[in-house]
């Protein structure tokens, strides 16, 4: 493990890595996005044409950086790159692609449809969700991802961005009338997803010795854990006011058309 060492000679704002894996899919990704948003007869909003481009950018931002460079190095930057990458870009890629999804009913290919109905299972993303979290710092699984630089780069960063769009799909898929959670159970859901992030951080900062075999200074495994349990807390009140949001908005919108019904019946 000798690549994955603490002495840094280098000034660590100069430590900039260009990851193809990761540009070169952030690129199409935007090229993509751009063509069959023109190709649609309704224009989308504005906002989900922010959401989705600042999305891609917090990805760029934690992989070719020097965050991203020393994610392997220094534990505190790879509790930023995790934070990022599951709490910011997985959400804002969510916001700005719920309205190019077209229900799984209307998709030419049933065996899809049907992936993708498991694969965004409200109960199934959070279980999915906070495992990864727990496996990936508490398990044998860091060693085996964070001592390769190849296997954090192409298995560990892809996971966390797509569980993350997995999880948040449902929770913030507000204009899909036929949503399978209602807005309640969406704040449920991420009130909740707080305990094993703000625990994840508080056990590795509260730790007296190391957990990661001495791979990080002791220092900078607290700083990491400090990062986790904070920076969550923070990250997640953000999304909990945006949801809580999006309920009472619900909430007028069913009154506005019980008020409707109403007075239609008068």
């Amino acid at each position: 493990m000798g690549d994955l060492g603490h002495n840094h000679s280098e000034n660590f704002f100069s430590s900039w890595h260009l990851m193809p894996e990761a540009v070169l899919p952030v690129l199409l990704a935007a090229l993509a996005y751009w063509r069959i948003s023109r190709a649609r007869a309704k224009a989308l909003p504005r906002a989900s044409h922010l959401t989705f481009y600042f999305g891609l950018l917090s990805v760029v931002a934690v992989t070719i950086t020097p965050i991203g460079a020393n994610a392997t190095q220094l534990f505190w930057c790879h509790m930023i790159q995790h934070m990022v990458l599951m709490m910011v870009s997985g959400p804002l890629l969510v916001l700005g692609t719920v309205d190019l999804i077209r229900p799984p009913s209307q998709w030419r290919s049933q065996r899809l449809a049907a992936m993708w109905e498991y694969a965004t299972n409200p109960w199934f993303t959070w279980f999915a969700y906070a495992a990864l979290i727990i496996g990936v710092h508490f398990t044998q699984l860091h060693e085996i991802l964070m001592g390769q630089f190849w296997v954090h780069r192409l298995v560990e960063i892809p996971a966390y961005l797509i569980v993350a769009y997995l999880f948040y799909f449902n929770i913030l898929d507000r204009n899909n009338p036929r949503r399978r959670i209602s807005p309640a159970i969406a704040i449920f859901m991420l009130f909740f997803m707080m305990v094993p992030e703000t625990l994840t951080g508080f056990f590795i900062y509260a730790s007296p010795h190391s957990l990661y075999q001495g791979m990080f200074t002791l220092n900078d495994q607290r700083l990491g854990g400090a990062l986790m349990w904070s920076g969550s807390m923070i990250i997640d009140a953000i999304w909990l006011a945006i949801a809580v949001s999006d309920w009472l908005k619900d909430d007028e919108r069913r009154s506005r058309e019980i008020d409707e019904e109403i007075a239609r019946g008068n």
